[in-house]
């Protein structure tokens, strides 16, 4: 399972939020182009990992990190490293959908635009495509000029990760996108996801142990801070090696 090559390694890894700290010196690699699943209570760590891999923490007041990550064998906490070419290179996708007021051909291109691409024909090309993997496109292609905002929620959340992959991506985060949605929407999501990881390396935070189970190639299980357990989604849901694990799964954590 660990045979494609790591994309993204944490080394040592602390997190601080004023006094307080968040990450206990976690250490994973991440292998290119699979999904990894991270599961565990409230309050474990989870979302201020996710947020860490593309710098997003860096507009909280007093947070700050130790230890380091690396994006393709590159540091992304070096002061030189380009922030703003990070988060073109590493999307994240929210629990909560957020269309920007306009339409849903203007949400697309609004990224690629931002970078550069002008040419009316590209942007097409992207809207369709990234609308195509989202899922949605044969949902919304006879009103692509419509109000994004008119969209239901699940598709509002596909729109979103339409949005992320048409600025062309190579990790795509996901904080917990299923949580609002009801079931068909969510098997949306989940069928995207196995298919764009073909192309992309995917991270996605979850509550729903069964979602992991159902699409992650490997997950950890995150407590109070620290990396518990890690490893192929199969042995950890089968064979978990830390009773704390185990009782999460099975829903006897308390």
């Amino acid at each position: 399972m660990m045979s494609n090559p790591i994309k993204i390694s944490a080394k040592d890894l602390k997190a601080f939020y004023g006094p307080e700290q968040l990450l206990m010196s976690l250490n994973i690699d991440i292998p290119d182009r699979q999904i990894l699943g991270i599961i565990g209570p409230a309050g474990s760590g989870k979302t201020t990992f996710l947020r860490s891999l593309n710098r997003l923490n860096d507009l909280i007041p007093d947070f700050r990190i130790e230890g380091s990550i690396t994006l393709d064998g590159q540091d992304i906490y070096h002061p030189k490293f380009d922030v703003v070419a990070l988060r073109k290179r590493v999307g994240m996708l929210f629990a909560l959908p957020v269309p920007l007021p306009k339409s849903i051909y203007e949400n697309i291109i609004y990224g690629p635009r931002l970078s550069g691409v002008g040419d009316r024909k590209k942007l097409d090309q992207l809207v369709e495509s990234s609308l195509r993997s989202a899922f949605i496109w044969d949902e919304v292609k006879n009103r692509l000029n419509s109000p994004a905002m008119r969209l239901s929620g699940g598709q509002q959340q596909r729109l979103c990760l339409a949005r992320i992959l048409a600025l062309e991506p190579e990790v795509i985060l996901l904080d917990e996108p299923c949580s609002g949605l009801d079931p068909i929407s969510t098997a949306k999501i989940e069928e995207a996801l196995t298919i764009l990881k073909e192309k992309y390396t995917i991270i996605l935070v979850t509550n729903n142990t069964k979602q992991a189970a159902r699409v992650a190639d490997r997950t950890a299980f995150f407590l109070m801070g620290s990396l518990v357990e890690y490893g192929p989604t199969g042995e950890l849901f089968t064979v978990p090696q830390d009773k704390r694990t185990s009782d999460y799964i099975t829903g006897r954590f308390g």
